[in-house]
């Protein structure tokens, strides 16, 4: 456990001398969290781009799959009691098929390669570096453990998408300042429901990856 003095940006209502509490956790250990880290997933995976309309259950059942090796990690942010945010990852090779596949038909060793799932911070706790600090645990994580390779994926949306909110800038300048490519070969395909249909309909994902060396 770390716990951090952040200073909140100027846009944030969040007092000056606001303590987040960075947390890794790792097999049951996650599991005291995982309504919370659920309520975080849904909230703000409503927002643009994943524009995601979940479900309670669901998502507790689907972070139950974190606690059963200590391999697999979660960072929280902590703030007194309350989970704000948090930040997931696992062995590829514990992952689905739709996740494994774009890097076996890419002849990557999947035994090499750590799987970031989804980062998930409430809106006025960013802009305070809380980000940089889930990747750089994971990482962290990740070459403990002996991999060398961490990946993630990014949901694919048209420019044009009625969606979009004015002003709204991807993350690719962030995830590049990080270390990561854009893989655009390396694509998967899952299906949820946004917000606005009635039914569940597929969506395509792009990988990102950074190389360890060493």
């Amino acid at each position: 456990m770390m716990v951090i003095l952040y200073h909140p940006n100027e846009k944030s209502q969040l007092p000056s001398d606001t303590m987040i509490d960075i947390r890794r956790v790792s097999g049951a250990e996650i599991l005291p969290f995982i309504h919370d880290v659920a309520r975080l997933r849904i909230a703000v995976f409503r927002e643009f781009p994943y524009l995601y309309d979940g479900n309670l259950a669901y998502e507790e059942k689907y972070l139950q799959r974190y606690t059963h090796s200590n391999l697999t990690v979660i960072v929280l942010a902590i703030d007194g009691q309350k989970v704000v945010g948090a930040s997931t990852g696992m062995p590829l090779d514990d992952e689905g098929a739709a996740v494994r596949e774009p890097f076996e038909h890419g002849g990557f060793a999947l035994e090499d390669i750590f799987y970031f799932g989804e980062s998930v911070l409430l809106p006025e706790y960013r802009g305070m570096g809380i980000g940089v600090r889930f990747f750089n645990e994971r990482e962290a994580h990740a070459l403990n453990n002996g991999f060398k390779i961490t990946a993630f994926c990014a949901v694919d949306r048209p420019d044009n998408h009625p969606r979009k909110p004015q002003g709204y800038e991807p993350l690719d300048r962030f995830w590049k300042k990080r270390g990561y490519t854009r893989h655009p070969h390396l694509k998967s395909t899952f299906k949820w429901q946004d917000l606005d249909e009635a039914a569940e309909s597929p969506k395509t994902l792009t990988y990102w990856i950074k190389n360890h060396p060493g």
